[in-house]
């Protein structure tokens, strides 16, 4: 068993391991968890809970007792389980919470089999320690990042899609945040938690050949419930944009498109613009749930970008921002957006 210490998140990348194994409770894991991790629990929710209880109110003895048995019970289980096709030459990074008992405990029986086992020192903690220090302690140096900006519905996230279809390096903050950064910005699956949100931009800001530029969307500060970290954020304030703009039926078919699981589940929707009384008149948003019981998504698209997207928009600081260029398409169609997208990365190569 050999122990492992990183001192960078890009230190996992050069281990030679074939898998790396969250041993903590399930909970745990569905919180946060090192990227590409399995959860083989020695201990879930529950039994965690009874150990812990027994440790605080009996005796740290009796703790341990119990929870051996369980850790010796579960990984039994585990290894005619999920570990019985594995050969003899594999080769498990494990970790628990704090590199200690639990992780420990099965590292050492896994070892015990033959195999050639790694234990993270420090554990869950000493992975998020290094999260911390990129994107709340220590400016985001050397990251070349250029921001595609503009009004809802010009394609921004599609131009995105399109420039990593090109071979550009892209972070794709709503798609690791799932959500598309407005009141309608639910994609039909709950954000994840904002510690797995941080671990995800880590991973993939940490993988980025820091010679060559990355684009990301203009964003505000928090993408649906889930806040961008200071040192991202920090980055993203002081980055050069690209404003995309688009004739407004171009923008209304891509919402039409774009947004179209929306139009799925009217009652949601009815709510949704329910929620925008506050800032338009009662008659306005009559008028919209007038489109809605009509189902006239396009009638609904463009009444929404006119009196309610764009004039957010321009009282917004992305609107009054100095731009490093603009990309003015005539439409949002595939070709158009590839287009663009290759005169982007020719531009910034």
């Amino acid at each position: 068993m050999t122990p492992v210490t990183l001192t960078s998140l890009a230190d996992l990348a050069s281990l030679p391991i074939d898998t790396i194994i969250d041993v903590r409770a399930p909970g745990e894991y569905v919180q946060d968890h090192i990227p590409g991790s399995i959860n083989l629990p020695v201990l879930d929710d529950a039994q965690r809970a009874e150990v812990g209880t027994l440790y605080k109110q009996v005796s740290r003895f009796d703790a341990r007792k119990l929870g051996g048995a369980l850790v010796a019970r579960n990984t039994a289980t585990h290894l005619q389980g999920p570990l019985a096709d594995k050969e003899g030459g594999w080769q498990p990074l494990v970790y628990c919470w704090r590199g200690g008992q639990r992780s420990g405990a099965f590292a050492t029986i896994l070892d015990q089999v033959g195999w050639r086992v790694r234990l993270l020192g420090g554990g869950y903690r000493s992975y998020r320690r290094l999260v911390t220090a990129m994107l709340y302690d220590e400016p985001l140096e050397g990251l070349d990042l250029v921001l595609v900006s503009g009004g809802t519905g010009t394609g921004k996230t599609a131009l995105l899609h399109a420039l990593a279809a090109q071979g550009a390096q892209v972070l794709d903050i709503e798609g690791l945040a799932e959500h598309r950064g407005s009141l309608f910005g639910q994609t039909g699956t709950a954000q994840p938690p904002q510690k797995m949100f941080e671990t995800r931009l880590a991973a993939q800001i940490g993988g980025f050949d820091r010679m060559r530029t990355v684009f990301a969307e203009a964003e505000s500060s928090k993408v649906g419930e889930r806040a961008i970290p200071p040192s991202l954020w920090a980055a993203m304030v002081a980055a050069p944009r690209i404003r995309m703009t688009a004739p407004i039926a171009a923008r209304t078919r891509f919402l039409c498109d774009a947004y179209g699981d929306l139009t799925r589940d009217v009652d949601a929707l009815r709510a949704l613009l329910d929620r925008l009384r506050p800032y338009h008149s009662g008659e306005r948003v009559d008028a919209w749930q007038a489109d809605v019981a009509a189902r006239d998504w396009p009638a609904l698209a463009e009444g929404l970008i006119v009196h309610h997207y764009d004039a957010r928009y321009e009282r917004t600081v992305e609107a009054s921002a100095e731009t490093a260029g603009r990309l003015d398409l005539p439409d949002l169609s595939e070709a158009t957006l590839g287009g663009a997208a290759r005169d982007l990365v020719d531009r910034f190569r």
